[in-house]
C-alpha cells in the first residue's frame, strides 16, 4: 500500500495567475481603523510641508487637490477644504465656490493627463453613506474608460492600477505645471 501524498490531478495555474501582487493595499490594511487613531489623516497631510510625499497636487486658498490613497481607479483625486466640516452648508461661501471650481480644475487636470472616457464625481456624507472620513467632506473625481471594468473588482475584489502613485503624482503634477 502506497502511503505516499496523493498526487496532483489538476494543472497549477502559471505563477502570474496564482499571485495579484496588490502592494498600494499594505498601507490601508494597516492604517488605523478608530477615527480618533492617528488624528484626522486630511488636516495633518496638509501640515506636511511635502506635497509630493502627501500627493497634494494644487493648493487653494480654502481646499486643495490630493490624490486617493486608496483609489478606485488609476488618477483617483479628492478636493476637499483644509477646514475639518462634515456638511457642505458649513462651508463657508467662499469655500463652497473655491470647492467646486477645484473640482472642475480636477477633471480638467485629469482630462489633459489621461484622457478619460468619463467621470465619477460625488460626495459620501456619514457613514451610512459610506464616507471614510465623515467628519470632513470630500469630493471624489474618479476618471474612467470605456472598458475599464473587468472580472477582478467584481470576481477578485481586487482593483488593478496601472501605474504606481508616485509615477501618477508626477504625471499630473507635470500637467498642472505645463497649464
Amino acid at each position: 500500500m502506497d502511503n505516499s501524498a496523493p498526487k496532483q490531478t489538476s494543472t497549477p495555474l502559471s505563477p502570474s495567475m496564482e499571485r495579484l501582487h496588490a502592494y498600494w493595499r499594505m498601507p490601508y490594511i494597516l492604517a488605523p481603523k478608530n477615527p480618533d487613531e492617528g488624528g484626522n489623516p486630511f488636516i495633518r497631510i496638509t501640515q506636511s510641508g511635502d506635497d509630493a510625499k502627501e500627493y497634494i497636487l494644487l493648493r487653494g486658498q480654502h481646499n486643495y487637490i490630493v490624490m486617493n490613497r486608496y483609489p478606485y481607479n488609476a488618477g483617483h483625486l479628492l478636493v476637499l477644504p483644509y477646514r475639518e466640516v462634515p456638511r457642505l452648508e458649513d462651508l463657508t461661501l467662499e469655500e463652497r465656490h473655491e470647492l467646486m471650481d477645484l473640482i472642475v480644475e480636477a477633471q480638467n487636470l485629469l482630462t489633459r493627463a489621461l484622457r478619460p472616457d468619463g467621470f465619477n464625481t460625488g460626495f459620501n456624507f456619514g457613514d451610512a453613506a459610506g464616507a471614510g472620513i465623515p467628519s470632513h467632506l470630500h469630493c471624489h473625481v474618479v476618471p474612467r474608460w470605456n472598458g475599464d471594468t473587468n472580472f477582478m473588482p467584481v470576481i477578485g475584489n481586487t482593483r488593478v492600477l496601472p501605474d504606481s502613485m508616485d509615477a501618477m503624482w508626477q504625471r499630473l503634477h507635470a500637467c498642472i505645471e505645463a497649464k
